[in-house]
């Protein structure tokens, strides 16, 4: 019986420590991705209305285009680059 404990003891214990890995790894996550945003909203920011106008953006989409990077603002999808 105790044999059957321990590997029950050592597999919770696993369980554990990966609940924690992954709870650190989805954390680390987060922050870069926070950190990307911040980055992206203080390059935007920087650009003048006219700059910003050329790329299809106002000054007010700002945190909405940097939240959301990957939906146009616009509402018309890019078509992607090919490789040549």
């Amino acid at each position: 019986m105790s044999t059957t404990y321990g590997a029950t003891g050592r597999a919770r214990r696993l369980v554990f420590a990966w609940r924690v890995v992954s709870f650190l790894e989805r954390y680390w996550d987060a922050f870069q991705e926070r950190r990307k945003r911040e980055r992206l909203c203080a390059v935007l920011a920087n650009l003048n209305d006219a700059e910003l106008m050329d790329i299809g953006i106002s000054r007010g989409e700002i945190d909405y285009v940097a939240s959301n990077r990957g939906i146009d603002p616009q509402g018309v999808r890019s078509i992607p680059p090919t490789n040549v």
